[in-house]
């Protein structure tokens, strides 16, 4: 009778704990199953995006700083010491301006004493060919002296002396005549000597003011009034401001799509907000080892109100376009090489569908047929892939 009562206790515990194991499974069942509920028929918070035509550019961006390209370092021929800087940062000047000049107190005493020396050259030369007259007139006059004793020798009036003593007189006198013209041609040397180094001082008198070669604008001033200069130190930076460009950095993938006149946009650091028109003019043809870009020069056919060499900017070169073409954020869509995968709304559900892309750009693509303007695309608020046929709704 006792094991027939424990039997029985023991048979209603083991019922108890059959009990609550089925009601442990029956309430994960119903987790699961509400889970389950929600996962798949509780809608999905989307925000949409309406389709629309337009212009999509697809362009090559590169990063670098505003430089001329005509640019010329102004220094000196001569050492000397500056006695008068004419211009200043920012200033323009036109060609053949004086930039700079030396003290030239020295040169001008050289020059002058050149000059004294070509004016004694040239009397000296003066002098010279009167001494070369005389010798021609006694070259003259002993030549008929000898000619007539010549005569007289033949007919046996004068003796043979006489006649010797005649020849003489005459080798003298061409002597005479020679040492006379050798001294004018030594003269003429000495007078082209003289007038080189005349022009030689004047020249270097000359480099003691130093003008601009072109029209420009002085970027930069290194030395003042009173300091000591050497051949080949900086005094001014001149630029031309007739070309300005961005030399800008590409990266080297992006070398295919690169042609000289492609119009470009220029957007300046300094002004975000506004875009300026440029075109490529010059195409690196070497690429930095480390970085893998090459220099890309877009001329600026616009400028600012106020710029300065080395301004750093970004150049955005366009390599295709499409006009009038359906443009799609690449927020609603995921890439697959030529095809894009996107969602659009049908009633409340998410219809999945691959359209084929015909344009690439930074943020957008454009597409090829499958979809009209106005279509709404939609996509999760959290980030959750869709799934075709979830239900969706829109926040």
């Amino acid at each position: 009778m006792a094991l027939t009562a424990a039997a029985a206790i023991t048979i209603e515990i083991m019922a108890q704990n059959l009990f609550f194991r089925w009601l442990k499974y029956l309430a994960l069942l119903a987790v699961i199953g509400g889970l389950l509920y929600w996962r798949l028929w509780t809608p999905i918070d989307v925000e949409s995006h309406g389709v629309k035509r337009g212009t999509l550019l697809s362009e090559v961006m590169g990063t670098g700083t505003l430089e001329a390209q005509t640019q010329v370092m102004i220094s000196s021929k001569i050492a000397g010491r500056i006695e008068e800087l004419s211009f200043d940062e920012g200033q323009s000047v036109t060609a053949g301006q004086v930039l700079v000049r030396l003290d030239d107190e020295e040169l001008q005493q050289q020059v002058a004493i050149a000059a004294a020396n070509v004016q004694v050259a040239e009397s000296s030369i003066d002098r010279l060919k009167s001494d070369q007259a005389r010798a021609v007139a006694v070259v003259t006059q002993t030549t008929r002296s000898h000619d007539r004793k010549v005569s007289l020798a033949a007919q046996n009036a004068i003796s043979s002396e006489e006649l010797d003593q005649s020849l003489e007189a005459l080798t003298v006198a061409q002597s005479g005549l020679a040492a006379a013209e050798f001294a004018i041609v030594e003269g003429q040397k000495s007078l082209l000597a003289a007038r080189e180094s005349l022009a030689y001082h004047q020249a270097r008198l000359a480099d003691t003011s130093i003008t601009a070669p072109f029209d420009g604008l002085v970027i930069r001033r290194r030395r003042e009034v009173g300091d000591i200069v050497v051949p080949g130190s900086s005094i001014l930076t001149l630029i031309s401001v007739d070309t300005l460009w961005i030399s800008a950095w590409v990266d080297e993938t992006e070398i295919g799509k690169l042609r000289l006149q492609q119009p470009s946009r220029i957007v300046f650091r300094s002004a975000p907000e506004r875009s300026f028109v440029g075109r490529v003019v010059r195409i690196g043809r070497e690429t930095d080892r480390e970085t893998r870009e090459l220099v890309v020069d877009v001329e600026l056919l616009e400028r600012p109100d106020f710029w300065a060499i080395g301004q750093r900017a970004e150049v955005f070169i366009e390599h295709d376009r499409r006009e009038a073409a359906l443009i799609v954020p690449l927020t609603f869509c995921e890439l697959d090489g030529q095809q894009a995968r996107l969602f659009r709304e049908q009633a409340s559900h998410a219809q999945q569908q691959s359209v084929a892309v015909i344009l690439r750009a930074k943020d957008h693509i454009a597409v090829d047929g499958g979809l009209a303007e106005g279509d709404i695309l939609i996509r999760a608020v959290d980030g959750t892939p869709l799934k075709d046929g979830q239900r969706v709704k829109q926040r």
